[in-house]
């Protein structure tokens, strides 16, 4: 297997995780943000107010994009298993 080939699929599956955890991200920083900014206006100083928003927006997202998430994934699976041969250098 050509160390080219390596970095490639490491390249891939990167951008895949990139591409997949942006938006969980994204919505729970979201949602983190105007915790604060609603702590800071009412002087609550309590740190564990924003866990449990943060984990209802989490679960959330994932019942609305898992399919999606999913089928990326998938997609990456498919495309490393048929290209399998070419990965493996057999003499």
């Amino acid at each position: 297997m050509n160390e080219n080939i390596i970095v490639d699929i490491a390249r891939q599956a990167l951008y895949i995780v990139l591409k997949i955890s942006t938006p969980v991200l994204l919505a729970s920083l979201v949602v983190g943000l105007v915790i604060s900014i609603l702590q800071t206006i009412t002087s609550i100083q309590e740190q564990t107010l924003t866990f449990v928003p943060k984990l209802i927006v989490v679960f959330l997202m994932l019942m609305l994009i898992g399919s999606w998430m999913l089928s990326i994934v998938r997609d990456f699976a498919v495309e490393l298993i048929t290209n399998f041969h070419y990965y493996v250098n057999i003499l």
